[in-house]
């Protein structure tokens, strides 16, 4: 089993989240000896607590790099001080930070980035994913877009929708359902704020495409039954 998580924070070693992650929670239950785990992770000052978050399991990797939609060398990223020490808003987006933290001195940092294709090509290259999660504070959308569905097998996505667009969650839903991808429920955040797309198809895809931008409208609790009947 290969999982890999595109935002890793500080595992679940972080106070501000009651020391939980669900990616962590959800990987670390399985009593697979064979599984690799693939963590990543944009802002440097996390690398530490993943490490240690990770230390009993051998079969992990943990790399710090920025993903985006393409390779665009080093890219700005942005905080704000309210947010340390783990910086759970830490984006490349100035205006994604400042909504929640509007009246707090915002820092910049310059990074290393590579685009999802060229990371998949380079550290997993033809080898299918079993769970493929992400959550990358305002960029989801550029990257998922751009993800190559065709090229990787990715046979389970956890996606953070909180802060896509209406139109965004359309193409998003479209493109999935394009490749085969059906809704199941909830993600792997433990906030249930992520979406659950499996590659396999489903009698209700086409009621999904149809409902949104209005699916998020629905009580997830009422819809949840209904798509997993």
């Amino acid at each position: 089993m290969i999982y890999l998580q595109i935002g890793g924070g500080a595992g679940d070693l972080d106070p501000s989240t009651n020391y939980r992650d669900g990616f962590s929670e959800f990987v670390k239950s399985k009593n697979d000896k064979n599984k690799k785990i693939f963590i990543v992770e944009a802002n440097p000052a996390n690398i530490k607590k993943l490490k240690r978050s990770w230390k009993n399991f051998k079969n992990v990797k943990i790399i710090n790099i920025a993903i985006t939609r393409n390779n665009v060398g080093k890219k700005m990223f942005y905080y704000s001080e309210k947010d340390a020490p783990y910086y759970q808003l830490f984006s490349s987006k100035k205006n994604h930070v400042m909504q929640h933290y509007p009246d707090s001195i915002i820092k910049k940092i310059k990074l290393p980035c590579m685009g999802i294709n060229s990371f998949l090509e380079k550290y997993l290259k033809n080898k299918s994913i079993d769970w493929f999660s992400i959550d990358i504070e305002g960029t989801d959308y550029e990257v998922m877009m751009s993800l190559n569905l065709k090229k990787y097998e990715i046979k389970n996505v956890s996606l953070e929708y909180l802060h896509l667009k209406k139109a965004q969650k359309k193409r998003i839903i479209k493109k999935l359902i394009k490749f085969g991808y059906s809704y199941y429920g909830f993600g792997l955040d433990h906030n249930k704020i992520d979406w659950w797309f499996k590659k396999k198809i489903s009698r209700w895809n086409n009621l999904i495409a149809k409902m949104f931008p209005y699916i998020h409208r629905i009580h997830y609790k009422r819809l949840n039954k209904i798509l997993l009947k």
